[in-house]
C-alpha cells in the first residue's frame, strides 16, 4: 500500500493488523466549552487540528447520559471534570421502576450530542471519530448520585443510595433500570452511526474493580447490558476502557470489541504485557500531563512503542488528559510516534 490514510490505519490496527506505523491520539475535557453542541464541536475540532491526532475520541461532559432521564447539574461549579449534581430523578431505589426507555432524538442531552457529532464529522471529514459512551451500570450509578469508582463520591450528593439498597433490596428494580438504560443507549448508538461516528469509546469506568463489584456481581449487573449496547455498535470499531486501579482488562477478552484501554501504571494493573485479545490502547501515564513531566512522557511513550514494535498498537495516555496540560507536553508526546 502507498500512503496510508487515517481511516485505513485506524481500521487496520483495530482489526488486529499492522499498518505503516502505530497511531496516536489524546483527549481531554473542555469544561468551559461542553454545555452546547456548538461549543463542544468547535473545541473538539480545534484540539484535533492543533495536534493532528490520528483519530478523535470525543469527550462530552461526564453527565450527559444521566441527564437524559432528567438529572440536573450546576455547570458553574465543577469538581475536576464533574459538574455539581443538583437533583436525581431516582431519590430512592424503589423509584427505579419509574425509569422509561428514551428515544435518542427526543431526549435533549442525547439529541444535543448527536448534533455535536454531526458537526465534528463535518469539520473533520477524513479523521476517524468515536463517541464516548458509559456502560448502563455506570449510567445507573451516576443517575442515583453514586460514583462509579471505589473511593470517590459524586460532587453535590452527600448521602447517595447505598449499593445494598440498589442491588440487594431492590434487585429486580435495578435490573429493570439497567435494561431501560441499555435499550436507550442502543438506540443512541445506532443514531450515532447516522451522525457520522466510526464507533464507540465504551467506558465501564471503575466498575471492574473487585471491591466495587465482585466477579459474580459484575457478570450479573454489567455484562448482559454491555452486550446489548455493543451489539448495536457492531457497525464500527469499538474501544473499551476499563478505568482506574484493578481494572482487569483480561476480564473483557470475550467482549465484542476491537480495542482495549486501561491504566497500565495504576495499582493492581498489568502493563502492556497484559494478555488481552483486542488491540492495545494506551501506554503513557495520564497523570504525567498534570505536572507536564515531558521527559517522563516521552520516556514512557518510547518504551510503549518499543514493547509493541511490530504489533498493532494505539499510543495514547491511559485516560483523559488533565485540563491543565501544556501545548508543549502534547506536542512532544505526539512527536514520539515519528522518532
Amino acid at each position: 500500500m502507498g500512503e496510508w490514510s487515517k481511516q485505513e490505519r485506524f481500521k487496520a490496527i483495530l482489526s488486529g493488523e499492522k499498518a505503516d506505523r502505530p497511531i496516536v491520539s489524546g483527549w481531554r475535557h473542555f469544561i468551559d466549552q461542553e454545555q452546547t453542541a456548538d461549543d463542544l464541536a468547535k473545541a473538539t475540532i480545534s484540539f484535533t487540528n492543533r495536534y493532528d491526532w490520528d483519530f478523535v475520541k470525543i469527550n462530552p461532559r461526564a453527565t450527559y447520559l444521566a441527564e437524559a432521564w432528567g438529572n440536573q447539574y450546576d455547570f458553574d461549579h465543577y469538581e475536576t471534570v464533574f459538574p455539581r449534581q443538583v437533583t436525581t430523578v431516582i431519590p430512592t431505589a424503589a423509584n427505579l421502576w419509574e425509569l422509561e426507555v428514551k428515544k435518542a432524538e427526543e431526549a435533549p442531552s442525547l439529541k444535543e450530542h448527536l448534533d455535536a457529532v454531526k458537526q465534528i464529522r463535518q469539520g473533520l471529514p477524513d479523521t476517524p471519530l468515536i463517541q464516548t459512551i458509559f456502560s448502563p451500570l455506570t449510567v445507573l450509578l451516576f443517575i442515583v448520585g453514586r460514583s462509579a469508582y471505589v473511593t470517590k463520591t459524586v460532587f453535590g450528593i452527600e448521602q447517595p443510595i447505598t449499593l445494598d439498597s440498589l442491588f440487594k433490596e431492590h434487585r429486580a428494580a435495578a435490573h429493570h433500570a439497567l435494561h431501560v438504560i441499555s435499550l436507550t443507549l442502543a438506540d443512541y448508538v445506532q443514531k450515532l452511526q447516522q451522525a457520522g461516528s466510526d464507533g464507540l469509546f465504551y467506558a465501564v469506568t471503575g466498575t471492574a474493580h473487585p471491591n466495587l463489584f465482585d466477579k459474580a456481581s459484575f457478570d450479573e449487573l454489567s455484562r448482559p447490558y454491555d452486550c446489548i449496547v455493543l451489539e448495536a455498535a457492531r457497525y464500527g470499531k469499538n474501544i473499551l476502557h476499563t478505568c482506574g486501579s484493578y481494572a482487569q482488562p483480561e476480564k473483557f477478552n470475550d467482549y465484542v470489541i476491537d480495542g482495549i484501554s486501561w491504566d497500565t501504571v495504576a495499582e493492581g494493573n498489568a502493563g502492556l504485557e497484559a494478555k488481552v485479545n483486542a488491540t492495545k490502547v494506551g501506554g503513557v501515564d495520564h497523570g504525567l500531563f498534570a505536572v507536564n513531566d515531558i521527559n517522563q512522557i516521552k520516556q514512557q511513550a518510547r518504551a510503549a512503542l518499543g514493547i509493541m514494535k511490530d504489533k498493532p498498537f494505539i499510543l495514547t495516555p491511559n485516560c483523559a488528559i488533565p485540563i491543565n496540560v501544556t501545548d508543549e507536553a502534547l506536542e512532544q508526546f505526539k512527536n514520539t510516534i515519528f522518532e
